[in-house]
């Protein structure tokens, strides 16, 4: 890569290369050989994870700025990543539990439950729950509960239906965001009218299918993860104090979009 402005600018400069693979360092005797691979696919995770909060926010203001096609086109890449997050779980299922638990009593209390961007990534797509970082730094906890204060990609997604003119409940658009969403029935009948007629609101219609594929694609991830961990560990409990299995299969029955789902009942 070239910069006019900087002869010296290099592809190992620009991306900091040197100071990117100096970051893995892993703690095991020898080490052990695959606690190399398990730390590169979480370092992986947490850079596609601000890649997903980045976009969200770039959702957001695209919905509530009216532009249609911009916000498509993120919602395309959102789904996308969260694809390419899914697919890294079939490097991480090269391990066997064996190759695991030779270096898992080195990660102490260490936990991806203690993500801070995945929790962010949770706020935004409408988890309202303040035990999901009441574990982490007083910061982090700060900047989470500024997030879960503003509209989530969903609550973005109502107030962009409501200025196309379909009737969202005012007690929706006007609701105290900190509070969890819970799906309403108006809410599914503004949908069944873009669905019903979806020649006619063929953009608005696109914009359901797109994210009915982003939660498919989150989903299936949560579900991959599940599988993974019950795979390595069984149902040890999670190195952060958590449940482990127990707790990931709670979280499958979390519904981002509710009525995108629960209108197709009625289709």
């Amino acid at each position: 890569m070239s910069n006019e402005f900087d002869s010296a600018l290099t592809y190992t400069s620009y991306l900091a290369v040197d100071e990117l693979l100096a970051l893995q360092k892993p703690l095991s005797t020898g080490p052990e050989h695959d606690e190399m691979l398990f730390i590169i696919i979480h370092q992986t995770y947490e850079l596609w994870f601000k890649q997903l909060i980045h976009e969200f926010l770039e959702a957001q203001r695209a919905l509530e700025s009216g532009n249609t096609h911009y916000a498509l086109a993120i919602l395309g890449r959102l789904r996308t990543i969260m694809k390419v997050c899914v697919a890294q779980v079939d490097i991480l299922e090269t391990m066997t539990p064996l190759q695991f638990n030779a270096f898992r009593g080195y990660l102490s209390s260490s936990s991806g439950f203690q993500s801070a961007q995945f929790r962010k990534v949770e706020a935004l797509l409408g988890r309202r729950d303040s035990k999901i970082s009441s574990h982490l730094p007083k910061d982090v906890q700060g900047q989470i509960k500024e997030i879960t204060s503003r509209n989530s990609i969903w609550d973005s997604t109502l107030a962009y239906l409501s200025k196309r003119g379909h009737k969202i409940p005012a007690e929706i658009l006007e609701r105290n965001c900190r509070q969890a969403y819970a799906a309403n029935n108006q809410v599914e009948d503004a949908w069944l009218v873009v669905y019903r007629n979806h020649k006619k609101y063929w953009d608005l219609y696109q914009l359901g299918e797109e994210l009915a594929d982003l939660e498919d694609a989150f989903r299936l991830w949560r579900f991959r993860h599940l599988t993974t961990v019950e795979r390595v560990i069984g149902f040890k409990r999670g190195t952060g104090g958590t449940g482990g299995v127990s707790y990931l299969r709670k979280m499958l029955d979390v519904v981002l979009f509710p009525e995108i789902w629960s209108l197709r009942t009625s289709l």
